[in-house]
């Protein structure tokens, strides 16, 4: 797998990515056909887990990420998430592609955490 570096974070990326929208109801609903996917995503060298936590835990809504490794080598990738800091640049960007609070589907609606209004945004 070719890996690049995210822009002047100094993180690395596959340059590929598993979505997970495919699973469950909207596609496979086969269980063991979908851990056969994502095994396989795995072992090809695509998740980027450690981005995706740090945005998670930089946001003043959240307390604390849940993880959910599967292997040791899962545990070991999401453990290093918690030295990564996304840069502002970084931040920015994540924010320009879907602007805080808004809810791509929304069939996710429901509670709307205080965070998440306009005013207590992360910015």
């Amino acid at each position: 797998m070719e890996y690049r570096l995210l822009g002047r974070t100094g993180v690395s990326v596959s340059k590929l990515c598993l979505g997970a929208m495919m699973f469950g109801e909207w596609g496979t609903k086969d269980h063991d056909d979908s851990i056969k996917i994502i095994r396989r995503a795995l072992d090809g060298g695509i998740s980027l887990i450690e981005m995706a936590i740090a945005f998670v835990v930089r946001h003043p809504a959240i307390t604390s990420a849940i993880i959910g490794p599967r292997t040791m080598e899962h545990l070991e990738s999401q453990l290093t998430s918690a030295d990564v800091t996304l840069s502002e640049d970084v931040l920015d960007r994540i924010d320009q592609i879907v602007a805080p609070g808004v809810t791509i589907n929304p069939a996710d609606n429901g509670w709307v955490s205080p965070a998440l209004q306009a005013a207590a945004r992360r910015r």
